[in-house]
């Protein structure tokens, strides 16, 4: 029988204040990158007044990672070094890699209601140079698996029969949306040795067959060893994000937008940033 992953970690997160005067919940950061491996930093966005994020994030760099921004609901506008350009809808993922180095804006636009994520996902040692590119994920493009009382849709990885769609080069990740009705359980076969952790949008639900205790929501759930994530909805079901992937198991010198291997990695995209010289490629 295969094993059930238990709660090893619950984090709430705390108000911040990024980009331009953007209002936010850095759910995960600088303190959690070990226990989150290979995932380093998870934003979360709800609001129904545009004051808390019209200012959004103008022109700034990365290097090292990989951005991945999912809308549920709401307008963000972006362009970036290599020229691309464009609208993130509801529904539709961006999933961009820095690489050697880029340079963008993400400028989110009135909206009834903006809810969404940004996630940061760690390239390992060997690709942290890597070219950049930009990933653009419609949300037709979204395979959705219905099931009783569920719906799950995959945005990377796989789920069943159904492959995301999207595939990571360099880590291979997992990203589900998943809405179960009230009372429902689901269950999700995973990989052993893989971090799984899940982030609460909406609702809320119980992790162990054994344990009632329900989890609200705008909480991230991180999740020990084992082969099978399972959960039960609570009274008004519940909608999360699940994630999972490999741990690199590398060492992480983070500075600001840039996440490398050591200081002097840091130290050098930051000379290079100040002497213009910090993007390496068109992508093409």
């Amino acid at each position: 029988m295969s094993r059930i992953r238990k709660i090893s970690k619950i984090v709430t997160g705390r108000a911040a204040v990024d980009g331009a005067g953007v209002k936010l919940v850095r759910v995960l950061g600088h303190r959690d990158v070990e226990d989150f491996d290979p995932f380093l930093l998870l934003d979360a966005f709800d609001s129904t007044d545009p004051e808390d994020y019209v200012k959004g994030f103008p022109w700034h760099p990365h290097r090292g990672i990989e951005t991945v921004t999912y809308l549920v609901s709401g307008i963000i506008e972006h362009g970036d070094s290599l020229g691309n350009k464009g609208e993130i809808l509801d529904g539709d993922c961006q999933w961009m890699t820095a690489g050697s180095g880029i340079i963008h804006q993400e400028m989110p636009k009135p909206a009834e209601r903006m809810l969404g994520v940004q996630l940061w996902l760690n390239l390992p040692a060997k690709d942290k140079m890597t070219d950049p590119r930009y990933g653009d994920i419609r949300s037709e493009n979204v395979p959705i698996v219905t099931e009783e009382g569920a719906r799950i849709k995959v945005i990377a990885g796989s789920y069943k029969e159904s492959t995301g769609a999207f595939e990571g080069r360099y880590v291979k990740a997992t990203y589900l949306d998943v809405l179960l009705d009230a009372g429902k359980e689901w269950s999700y076969k995973s990989e052993d040795g893989s971090t799984l952790f899940i982030y609460i949008l909406l609702g809320s639900g119980s992790f162990d067959p054994g344990q009632p205790e329900v989890i609200e929501n705008k909480r991230a759930v991180l999740f020990g060893e084992g082969e099978q994530f399972w959960i039960k909805a609570g009274t008004e079901g519940i909608r999360f994000l699940l994630l999972s992937g490999k741990p690199l198991k590398e060492p992480i010198a983070w500075g600001g937008p840039i996440v490398m291997n050591t200081n002097e990695e840091l130290e050098l995209a930051f000379r290079e940033l100040r002497e213009d010289s910090f993007v390496k490629s068109d992508g093409g």
